[in-house]
């Protein structure tokens, strides 16, 4: 899906909107948590601001804060479930670099087995000291201009 997906065409907003069909699990005035139609384990659910938002970057903090709040309260409702979960992971794709491939924000909530089969296999860096301090100070500096 293209990033510069208009709200009539993205279909998290058409589930927001009741006119594409969703099993919810959770809803109040900012987030919405719906089952995944492409689940890794049973139970995999998202949860996904009520308003539009294609990146972090456009995300309300407070709505980010709520999203997350309601990730780990679905989290332990998954494990009181009775559906096999081994754990939980939190996913979130921000970006088509990142893995992201609908364009509307939302935080995978995924139960976990032993045996899933499910793997993020990063190549991992082992930079200097001084690689981590020179990039923390880049971050530093581009937080001081960040509004708010």
């Amino acid at each position: 899906m293209d990033p510069d997906v208009s709200v009539a065409a993205c279909p998290f907003c058409q589930i927001i909107a009741g006119r594409l069909p969703a099993s919810q699990v959770y809803a109040d005035d900012l987030v919405v948590a719906f089952m995944d139609i492409r689940p890794v384990n049973t139970g995999h659910l998202l949860v996904v601001p009520r308003l539009h938002a294609v990146s972090l970057a456009e995300l309300a903090e407070d709505t980010g804060a709520t999203m997350f709040v309601t990730g780990q309260r679905m989290a332990t409702a998954l494990r009181a479930s009775g559906l096999p979960c081994d754990g939980i992971n939190f996913f979130l794709a921000d970006g088509a670099v990142a893995g992201q491939e609908v364009w509307h924000v939302h935080l995978h909530v995924l139960p976990r087995l032993a045996d899933d089969g499910f793997r993020l296999a990063p190549s991992f860096l082992s930079p200097h000291r001084a690689e981590l301090d020179a990039a923390a100070e880049r971050v530093r500096g581009a937080l001081n201009h960040l509004p708010g």
